[in-house]
C-alpha cells in the first residue's frame, strides 16, 4: 500500500528541531496563537501519539484564531491527526479525520492534497477489508490526478489500485491498471517503479495460471531492478512466485522460483534472503517426500539466520574479564602461600624470619605487578567499548551490567554504499576484500570522530552514522552533512592516488527524525538504532545517485541555510508513496 502523498512538508518556517519547537509550546502555551510553531511540530512529529496530541491542539487553536490560513491549518490538522490514528491503528476515528481534512482541502482548492488525501482514506479502507469503499475511493483519487500534473503519483495511485484488485481476484482490472501506471513510470524514467510494477505483472500471471507470461514479466523486472543494483527486492518477488505456485500445487515451478531466489540471495550475500529462502525450500521438500533434502536446506536457513546478527565486533569484550578472573585467582593463590609462611615463620627459628621477610617482598612486588596488568586490561577494556558504544552508554553498561534503551527525539542518521561493489568484491581474495573496505571505512571513522558523530556498524559496503545521541548537539544535521561531504570528497580522491587500485562512486543518504536505541541481547550484544527515521533514510541512500548527497524534507529544513540545495521533486519510494528529497550541491 503506498503512504500519503502530502505536499504540507513544503512550508518553510524556521531551523528548530522538533523537540525545540516543544519546549517552546511547553514555556509558554499561550504560543499555540502561533499556529506556524505548532504546524512545524504536528508536521514533523513520528511519535504517533505525540503527533495526535500536538495535531488537536492545532486544530482547537486554528478554530479559536483569526488566521487567513484557516483552512490551511485545518486540513494540516485533520491530515496529521488521520496519520497519527492510523499508526496507532484506529482505523474508524483515521477515516473520521481524513474526511474532514478533505472538507478543509476543496474549501483551500488544494487539489493534489485532495488527491492525495483520496488515496490515503482508499488505503485505510483497504487495510480494514472493506474492497468497495477501498475501490471506490482509489477511482475518486484517480479521476482527481489525472486532471493535475503529477504522473508519479497518479501511477502510485494506480498501482494501489491495482494491488487491491489483485488481493480481491479481480486479475483483469489488476492488469489494466498495471499496464496503465507503467506506462507512465516509462514516460517518466522511473527505473524502480518500472521494475515493480512488471513483477506485480508477473505474479497476476502466475495467479491465472499463465506461467510463461508470469516467467517472461518476472525476468524483465529482474533485469530492470539489476540494472538498478536492487537485488534485495528481486530475491523477495522469487519467493513469493514460489509461494504462489504453491498454493496452485505446483510444486516443480515452487521449487524453480525458490532455488532461483537462493541463487541470486547466495550470489549477493542477502545473508536474510538467504535464510527465507533456505527455509522455503526446506518447507517443499518435505512437501515432496525429500526429508533428507529438507533436512540439509532448514540446517543452512539456521546458519544463515543466526550469522544475520553482527556479533564479532564484541568478541574481544570478554579479555577483560578473562584477565580480571585470572589475575584474581593468581593473587588469591599467592595470598594463601603468604599466609602459610606466616605461619610457619611464627612457629620456626629466628633464621626463617629472613625468608619470610624475602617472600613477603616477592609477594607484594608480584601483587603490584598482578595489579598492573588488571588496571592495563582494564584500560583496554575501556578503550574498546568507546569505540563500539557512546561514552554515556558505555559507562551505564559498566556500572550496570545493562543498558535501558533510549528515545532521541532528533537524530540524523547517514546510509552510503558504493556502487558496483558488489560485483567487484566478487573477484577478490578475502585479504584484498577485507584491505580494500578498510581503506575507505577506516577513513570514514575518522570523518564521524572529527565531526562528533557515532558510527552504528557497517553491513557488507554499506556504512552507517548518527548524529545527536548526546542530547545537546544542535548542529547535528549540519555536521553530518559536512561529513558526507568529506566522504565524498575522499572516496573522489581515492580515485586519482596510489592508495588502492579499487576506486568507486559512493551513494549517500541522510534523514532527520526520532529514534530508539539501545543494546540488544546478554552476550556479544550489539548497539543499534530503531525506528522510522533509519528506515527513510536508508530510501534516500537507495534514491541517490553516485557521488551524490540525498537529503529528506526534515534535513533540508535544518540545513537550507547552510548549503546549496538542489530540490529534486516528490519522488516515488517503496512502500512509502512519494517524498520530497534534495541534492545537497554546496
Amino acid at each position: 500500500m503506498g503512504v500519503l502523498a502530502s505536499n504540507l512538508n513544503a512550508q518553510e518556517l524556521n531551523q528548530f528541531s522538533v523537540d525545540s519547537l516543544k519546549q517552546v509550546y511547553n514555556d509558554d502555551p499561550d504560543i499555540s496563537n502561533n499556529l506556524r510553531i505548532l504546524f512545524e511540530i504536528v508536521s514533523n512529529e513520528t511519535d504517533p501519539s505525540e503527533k495526535l496530541h500536538f495535531s488537536d491542539i492545532l486544530i482547537k487553536a486554528t478554530k479559536e484564531s483569526e488566521s487567513d490560513s484557516t483552512s490551511y491549518y485545518l486540513s494540516a490538522g485533520y491530515l496529521d491527526r488521520g496519520n497519527a490514528l492510523l499508526l496507532l491503528g484506529d482505523f474508524h476515528e483515521a477515516l473520521e479525520a481524513y474526511i474532514e481534512s478533505t472538507k478543509w482541502a476543496k474549501k483551500d482548492e488544494d487539489e493534489e492534497l485532495l488527491a492525495g488525501l483520496l488515496v490515503s482514506i482508499a488505503d485505510t479502507y483497504s487495510m480494514m477489508g472493506n474492497s468497495e469503499s477501498a475501490e471506490l475511493y482509489y477511482d475518486k483519487s484517480i479521476t482527481l490526478l489525472r486532471q493535475l500534473n503529477n504522473p508519479i503519483m497518479l501511477a502510485t495511485a494506480l498501482l494501489n489500485a491495482g494491488d487491491e484488485y489483485y488481493n480481491t481476484e479481480q486479475y483483469d482490472k489488476a492488469l489494466s491498471n498495471f499496464e496503465e501506471s507503467g506506462k507512465l513510470f516509462e514516460q517518466e524514467d522511473y527505473l524502480v517503479g518500472k521494475a515493480y510494477n512488471v513483477g506485480n505483472i508477473g505474479m497476476v500471471y502466475a495467479k491465472q495460471g499463465k506461467h510463461d507470461l508470469a516467467k517472461t514479466n518476472m525476468n524483465e523486472a529482474i533485469a530492470l531492478l539489476e540494472e538498478n543494483e536492487d537485488y534485495y527486492p528481486i530475491s523477495v518477488f522469487l519467493q513469493y512466485m514460489s509461494e504462489l505456485y504453491v498454493e496452485q500445487n505446483n510444486y516443480d515451478l515452487a521449487l524453480e522460483y525458490a532455488e532461483r531466489s537462493l541463487g541470486l540471495a547466495t550470489r549477493y550475500n542477502l545473508k536474510d534472503q538467504i535464510s527465507s529462502a533456505n527455509m522455503q525450500l526446506s518447507q517443499l521438500f518435505e512437501r515432496t517426500g525429500n526429508v533428507e533434502k529438507a533436512f540439509d536446506r532448514y540446517k543452512a536457513h539456521i546458519i544463515y539466520r543466526d550469522s544475520i546478527i553482527n556479533l564479532e565486533r564484541f568478541e574481544k569484550m570478554n579479555s577483560y574479564e578473562i584477565a580480571q578472573k585470572e589475575s584474581q585467582e593468581i593473587i588469591f593463590k599467592e595470598k594463601q602461600k603468604s599466609q602459610r609462611i606466616v605461619l610457619w615463620s611464627t612457629i620456626g627459628v629466628l633464621a626463617l624470619i629472613l625468608l619470610f621477610a624475602y617472600s613477603l617482598f616477592k609477594q607484594i612486588k608480584f601483587v603490584k605487578k598482578a595489579n598492573k596488568v588488571i588496571a592495563i586490561e582494564k584500560e583496554r577494556s575501556d578503550t574498546l567499548l568507546l569505540n563500539i558504544l557512546p561514552e554515556d552508554t558505555a559507562q551505564e553498561l559498566k556500572d550496570n551490567g545493562r543498558v535501558v534503551a533510549k528515545k532521541y527525539p532528533s537524530v540524523t542518521v547517514l546510509f552510503s554504499d558504493f556502487k558496483g561493489f558488489t560485483s567487484y568484491a566478487e573477484n577478490l581474495s578475502p585479504e584484498k576484500l577485507v584491505e580494500t573496505i578498510d581503506h575507505y571505512f577506516s577513513k570514514f571513522d575518522l570523518i564521524m570522530e572529527k565531526h562528533g558523530l557515532e558510527k552504528i556498524k557497517t553491513i557488507g559496503d554499506a556504512y552507517m552514522a548518527v548524529g545527536g545521541l548526546s542530547f545537546d548537539n544542535n548542529d547535528q544535521a549540519k555536521d553530518m552533512v559536512l561529513a558526507a561531504k568529506e566522504m565524498n570528497d575522499f572516496v573522489n580522491q581515492t580515485k586519482h592516488d596510489d592508495a588502492t587500485t579499487a576506486t568507486f562512486d559512493i551513494r549517500i543518504g541522510i534523514n532527520t527524525g526520532s529514534v530508539v536505541a539501545g543494546v540488544v541481547g546478554t552476550k556479544k550484544f550489539a548497539y543499534d538504532i530503531w525506528g522510522d527515521a533509519v528506515n527513510v533514510a536508508s530510501r534516500m541512500e537507495s534514491n541517490s545517485e553516485p557521488g551524490r548527497i540525498n537529503i529528506s524534507e526534515n534535513t533540508f529544513q535544518l540545513v537550507k541555510e547552510e548549503f546549496d540545495c538542489e530540490y529534486r521533486g516528490e519522488l516515488a519510494v517503496k512502500n512509502r508513496g512519494t517524498m520530497k528529497m534534495y541534492f545537497v550541491n554546496g
